[in-house]
């Protein structure tokens, strides 16, 4: 059974392609935020509005094996599931291409909450991200 509790469906854009033809390295991790943000919206936060009231969840660490690359016109779809682990909400984030499913990219990706400046807990997360938690641990 998948773990997953989200995904999201992409194409690659000439623009995020190198000399090689192939999707510049760096553009895999807009790929994982721009869904860990959409992931966001799905539960009824905004990554903007947080900031507004001085809540900032931000990256700690990021890994990312490359399995296969993507080209110009490929689609692709990411998923995550997470996980909490004291203060860090971990997500675990594979992207696929499609149609054929073929693995592109394995990422870990540790984030920790800054509320008004300091480094903290957040019972908003806890909140928002309760019913994911559960269903990743299923």
């Amino acid at each position: 059974m998948s773990r997953y509790i989200y995904e999201l469906k992409m194409k690659v854009r000439d623009y995020e392609c190198d000399l090689q033809g192939i999707v510049n390295n760096a553009n895999y991790q807009h790929y994982l935020e721009h869904t860990r943000h959409e992931f966001l919206r799905s539960v009824g936060a905004s990554f903007a509005r947080l900031h507004e009231e001085g809540v900032d969840p931000v990256v700690a660490r990021l890994t990312m094996a490359f399995k296969t690359p993507l080209r110009s016109g490929d689609e692709l779809v990411s998923k995550l599931y997470l996980k909490k682990e004291g203060i860090k909400y971990v997500f675990y984030q594979d992207i696929f291409r499609l149609p054929d499913l073929k693995p592109v990219i394995k990422a870990t990706v540790e984030t920790v909450c800054v509320v008004n400046g300091r480094l903290s807990t957040s019972p908003l997360f806890d909140d928002l991200f309760a019913e994911s938690l559960k269903a990743s641990e299923a």
